[in-house]
């Protein structure tokens, strides 16, 4: 029975500290690959940069795609089946990674013939990054239906910015354990010992989660506060099942001019946080030759996600102190704040330039700039909860997740094609191959000329141009969501 007093109970944050523990190993499950790739997996299959950028493409579009519908599962089933199942499909898909290796070798052994000038390795992880990303779409829908059901407005984009700095926590520990692991007990155990986490956290969900108004551990007095908001307390009150009320359908979701602001908003902005998540670790090997399993290289990733980590959680505040203190509507002041975070990944324009004076600059530059996007993503999740029914979040949070893989597949594998290209080709044992350091420093001659921009020749070219994309993005994402939507206006079903 729900205990009854005039002190709020604070549950929400237990729910939320969940959300976050969730995200966290959902990071460290898509992570493992980046940290893996260039030290430990490449070496050993032969992968190029166009390759990895094929798998990371690859599992961008199939979340994506994942996204589309995992709104309407989560709808469809409720928070508490849906993200048990999600979490189970997507620590399921981390464990298979470990198998690639066996069985590239037994298809080889077999006979299996490549297609697509791809080789046996890169087709498996292909369909292991695949199962990965199906579950991982359902991850967000259900963190931000939660949320709605937890947390009134004004509090919803700082509860929104704790859980998703869970991907910034993931982020921030994969450095620290995915290379040793790998390095002592092979890249195989890696993927064998974050996966299995996931399998954990279903036990701590099933015991605690219930709806609000339904949990015995929220007393009267918190449920109040979750519905403080008139429209919040009127839905409580009128609908018998909190997952049920007006569904809205594909065709008419993307008549409204407000699901469009969130697809521009995740599709032109999202693309950076994955470029910077995926090729980090990459271009840090790459520009300055620090390996992952190196001090060096570990020191600077963890840094790098360190400024993420805590730098978004306090720029969230922003929105409830434009709220509280000046008076602004919800959306008001979160596009307001938005726009100061849409200003902070300018930073990273400076990565290439001081870069050859240290790899910290690099570093510290990125993390700014991917604080802002933690906090933008924040915040343009809880636009959602702003701006549509909580009966339709899943369905329009999937939505944007989709446009947001749309984009991260686009820059993903625009950038492992830009860098291929842009490192020059030569011949090694009578085939067209990347040029690479090593082989530049044994002589090699190149056949395709590296490329060469703004004083940077090779690689170092190909990072500039991404950089530049990443700074100015969320510039025009925000200005984007602004013509379309410049104020506030309530879906209504």
């Amino acid at each position: 029975m729900k205990i009854d007093n005039k002190t709020p109970s604070n549950f929400r944050w237990i729910i939320c500290s969940l959300l976050f523990f969730a995200t966290t190993v959902n990071y460290l499950d898509r992570q493992v690959l980046s940290l893996t790739y260039k030290d430990f997996i490449a070496p050993v299959f032969g992968w190029t940069d166009n390759d990895y950028g094929t798998i990371t493409g690859i599992f961008s579009i199939v979340y994506a795609i994942g996204n589309l519908f995992a709104g309407k599962f989560i709808d469809y089933l409720g928070t508490r089946k849906g993200y048990l199942w999600a979490i189970f499909i997507w620590s399921l898909g981390a464990c298979l990674h470990a198998a690639c290796g066996v069985g590239s070798s037994l298809l080889n052994a077999i006979g299996f013939v490549s297609m697509m000038g791809m080789t046996t390795s890169v087709w498996l992880f292909l369909a292991c990054r695949s199962v990965l990303a199906i579950g991982e779409a359902g991850n967000f829908p259900a963190a931000i239906k939660v949320t709605a059901e937890y947390f009134p407005k004004k509090d919803r984009a700082f509860a929104t910015s704790i859980f998703n700095a869970g991907s910034s926590v993931g982020a921030l520990a994969a450095p620290l354990t995915i290379p040793l692991i790998a390095k002592f007990w092979g890249w195989e155990m890696s993927f064998i010992i974050v996966g299995a986490a996931g399998f954990v956290w279903m036990g701590f969900w099933m015991w605690l989660y219930k709806k609000p108004s339904v949990n015995p551990l929220v007393n009267a007095a918190e449920l109040e506060y979750i519905n403080s908001d008139t429209d919040a307390a009127a839905e409580e009150a009128n609908v018998a099942k909190t997952d049920d009320g007006p569904k809205i359908s594909y065709l008419k979701a993307f008549a409204l001019r407000q699901t469009w602001a969130l697809v521009l908003g995740r599709f032109l902005t999202d693309g950076v946080w994955w470029f910077f998540l995926f090729w980090t670790p990459v271009y840090l090997s790459d520009q300055f030759g620090y390996k992952t399993s190196d001090g060096m290289g570990m020191a600077l990733i963890f840094t790098l996600y360190a400024i993420v980590t805590f730098v978004s959680i306090y720029l969230c505040k922003i929105p409830t102190y434009m709220v509280d203190k000046r008076g602004m509507n919800p959306y008001e002041g979160r596009m307001v704040a938005m726009f100061l975070f849409a200003c902070l990944p300018l930073f990273a324009l400076g990565a290439q330039p001081l870069g050859s004076f240290s790899a910290w600059y690099p570093a510290i530059l990125i993390g700014i700039a991917c604080a802002g996007h933690q906090a933008w993503s924040a915040n343009i999740y809880s636009v959602v909860g702003d701006m549509f029914p909580k009966s339709t979040i899943g369905t329009l949070t999937g939505i944007a997740q989709f446009a947001a893989g749309c984009g991260s597949f686009l820059v993903n594998k625009g950038a492992g094609k830009l860098f291929s290209y842009a490192a020059g080709t030569t011949i090694v044992d009578g085939k067209e191959v990347e040029m690479t350091k090593e082989l530049l420093e044994k002589g090699a001659q190149y056949v395709q000329p590296a490329m060469q921009i703004f004083g940077y020749t090779g690689k170092p070219a190909g990072y500039c141009i991404v950089f530049g994309y990443c700074a100015v993005a969320y510039i025009i994402g925000w200005a984007c969501m602004k013509t379309l939507v410049p104020k506030f206006r309530k879906v209504e079903l």
